[in-house]
């Protein structure tokens, strides 16, 4: 999403970056100890701990075909993925179970390599299940998402709660050194113990199971609230009359046209998600209407109704706070901050402290000049209209000459040539049907690594929003990389909701959704750029994994893409000179409003999970959050608490909001390396840029790497500078 205004649509839930060094020795170190044993007779002995079973159900057969084997998305019901899923479980369980008991005294192999390639079956079926609840969904499949999700967390706890399974974990990371084992491996093998120990290995019998209630009470409430939140986005605000739509782009018409047709309505639709609101909100004439379709929006999950989720949020800030009292922390963001960067709560407050001031000091200068348009006070569902006003005044800049610029098509052939250039990689569309997909408009494309001269991945896209799936833009794999499992062929995703066009109309969006796509096209390619040895390094703390991505949207407005790719849909011109530079001279216009909604959501999170006592009145405690940091009245938070999916849908992001802004830290001061030499795609720097920040993963401190690369710790002043933000 946006480096600058960060517009965190959904953003991927689940740890992104992939990663780790090239084939790290798996046996002695180089000061003595055991000979390195070859990785391939590692997991040989790994998978020989496992009982020989063949799995039943259809959905957890090992892929077949082309690339490795892909998903049989063709082959997928709700029916048949519960039984897999169900079954994986259980085969899963039987894989665990052989490992904890195994009568050899623990080694690496047959415990930490073992507890990597466990449950392969599961892990397929899990994959599957992750994408047809996100971007299918339906009556269906949250039938089964509801069933399974407490079912899951349970087998989860039962891993961790398996003492023999733990000693033997301990046992392998206590005498890493003694057993001569190298440095990725004890730092795995450590991260693993240390893991455990929050996740309440070490608790007793009566504390793992409360511990094991609350898990289970926590997956039900995080269901519940995903599935209240996508029933109420699928909802939209129906004008009867041509005129409501004045002002507003021919695109987005067309779009609100195609939105009621596809209903069954008479009229034009604006669907209830953030792709379709915010272009009415910014070009919609009609204030009136402005304010119906934005109060829609914001109050998605707090319409005292079926689904309303504030009682669900204060079910799951308790249950948070119970757990982590229980493992011993004061509150749930202490136990969340453990394995992050920032370490801290206080350090994540102290740099979102030092942003806030600022962009609220922005924030009046830009509803100041939008009032002295506008000629009354500025309310939320004003401001992206009248700041519209403002830079068409200011810079001669206009949104609608940019989206001619931006057709989806383009975009994306765009950020195929950054990718080649920066890390040498080529993308090649295949025909419908080579490869099964899991809805018609979905397309995949081969890529491959032209500097070694092999294929490396599939690159799925999915583009257009449908009922049932989940609002936002996202990234997933399907599979990663690790030699420990043989280097396979990659299989990453994009997900983006942009209205699907009538037949034969174009798709034009605009330059922040542009960016939004180089955003998550960043997360595929830090998977892309793999090299692990053990898959779990390609899993990097929380407050890393945004930077990756994030650092990539600058390159949208470089030359050589602008140059090449962005043309005019119709005329095939390149973006003319003088509107570059409008769009240059305008580069931190806005950025008041698109910091402080984006930090207010931030702060509040932290705030949330910080508290002695968990708030049961949420709305009450959101007003009184916002109250405390002088919240302008004139914008809402970008994500409010009833519908803050980063937050409810799981654990992913919760207490952690503050991610993109500590990633965008690193992003900017990163980026400002490249302009600094004088070229934005230097060869130099995106090599080691690739070599040292995206294919390690997480083998290494991920601080410690920054410093490697950039030769210091990032400098916070780049951030400011790009938000264009004192310095001082």
């Amino acid at each position: 999403m946006h480096r600058r205004q960060l517009l965190i649509a959904g953003g991927s839930l689940m740890a992104l970056s992939a990663c780790a060094t090239t084939g790290a020795s798996t046996g002695g170190t180089a000061t003595g100890g055991a000979a390195p044993m070859d990785i391939a007779e590692e997991a040989r002995l790994a998978r020989a701990v496992f009982p020989a079973a063949t799995p039943k159900a259809e959905l957890l057969q090992p892929w077949t075909g082309s690339y490795d084997g892909t998903p049989p998305f063709d082959k997928v019901t709700p029916a048949k993925l519960r039984e897999a899923m169900l079954e994986g479980i259980e085969l899963q369980r039987a894989d665990i179970a052989a490992i904890a008991n195994n009568p050899e005294a623990p080694t690496f192999a047959n415990t930490m390599a073992a507890l990597e390639l466990a449950g392969e079956p599961l892990d397929r079926a899990s994959n599957i299940y992750g994408v047809m609840t996100s971007n299918i969904g339906g009556e269906a499949y949250d039938a089964v998402d509801t069933e399974l999700s407490p079912i899951l967390s349970a087998a989860s706890d039962e891993i961790t709660f398996n003492e023999a399974l733990f000693q033997r974990i301990k046992t392998v990371a206590d005498t890493a050194d003694a057993a001569g084992l190298s440095a990725q491996q004890k730092r795995l093998a450590e991260r693993r113990r240390d893991a455990f120990v929050r996740s309440g290995a070490n608790l007793d019998a009566a504390g793992k199971a409360e511990l094991g209630r609350i898990n289970t009470a926590l997956s039900n409430a995080f269901t519940r609230f995903g599935q209240k939140v996508v029933a109420d986005e699928n909802s939209w605000t129906l004008i009867a009359a041509e005129a409501g739509l004045a002002g507003l782009p021919a695109s987005n018409k067309a779009a609100a046209a195609g939105a009621a047709r596809s209903r069954n309505l008479q009229g034009w639709a604006i669907l209830n998600t953030r792709s379709a609101v915010d272009p009415f909100l910014t070009f919609a004439d009609d204030r009136a209407l402005r304010e119906q379709v934005w109060k829609k929006f914001v109050n998605r999950g707090d319409n005292g109704d079926a689904n309303d989720t504030n009682s669900t949020i204060a079910e799951i800030v308790k249950l948070r706070d119970q757990r982590a009292k229980l493992l011993g922390y004061r509150n749930h963001a202490e136990l969340r901050m453990q394995d992050t960067m920032a370490k801290t709560a206080s350090n994540a407050q102290a740099l979102m402290d030092r942003v806030w001031a600022p962009a609220k000091a922005r924030v009046a200068e830009e509803v100041a000049d939008m009032k002295a348009i506008a000629g009354f006070d500025i309310e939320p569902w004003d401001y992206l209209y009248f700041a519209e006003k403002v830079r068409k005044a200011k810079y001669d800049l206009d949104q609608n000459q940019l989206k001619p610029y931006f057709e989806l098509n383009a975009v994306r052939a765009g950020s195929f040539a950054m990718a080649e250039r920066l890390y040498g990689f080529t993308f090649k569309k295949l025909p419908k049907g080579t490869i099964t997909t899991f809805e018609p408009d979905v397309e995949v494309y081969e890529v491959h690594d032209k500097t070694k001269g092999r294929q490396i991945g599939l690159y799925y896209t999915d583009d257009y929003a449908r009922p049932g799936k989940r609002s936002g833009a996202w990234m997933t794999t399907y599979r990663s990389f690790s030699t420990l499992d043989g280097s396979k062929i990659i299989l990453g995703s994009n997900n983006n909701n942009f209205t699907k066009p009538e037949p034969g109309e174009p798709v034009l969006i605009s330059l922040d959704d542009a960016e939004t796509l180089f955003h998550e096209f960043g997360h595929t390619l830090h998977y892309f750029s793999s090299v692990v040895t053990y898959p779990s390094y390609g899993n990097t703390p929380r407050d890393f994994v945004e930077y990756p991505s994030q650092v990539h949207e600058h390159w949208v407005l470089s030359r050589p893409i602008l140059d090449g790719y962005l043309k005019h849909y119709q005329t095939g011109a390149a973006m003319p000179a003088e509107l570059v530079a409008k769009i240059e001279a305008s580069n931190t216009f806005n950025q008041g409003y698109a910091t402080v909604s984006y930090l207010s959501s931030a702060i509040v999170d932290m705030d949330l999970h910080t508290q002695a006592v968990p708030p049961t009145d949420i709305d009450a405690f959101e007003r009184e959050s916002l109250a405390r940091i002088g919240m302008p009245k004139e914008i809402v938070m970008r994500h409010r608490l009833p519908q803050f999916n980063h937050l409810f849908t799981s654990d992913a992001y919760s207490a952690g909001y503050y991610s993109y802004l500590w990633s965008e830290t690193m992003d900017a001061d990163t980026w400002a390396y490249f302009e600094e030499s004088g070229d934005v795609f230097n060869p130099d720097i995106a090599g080691r840029f690739k070599s040292i920040m995206l294919a390690p993963g997480n083998t290494t401190d991920r601080a410690e790497a920054y410093r490697a690369f950039r030769g210091r710790d990032p400098d916070v002043a780049a951030l400011l500078k790009v938000r264009g933000f004192p310095v001082s």
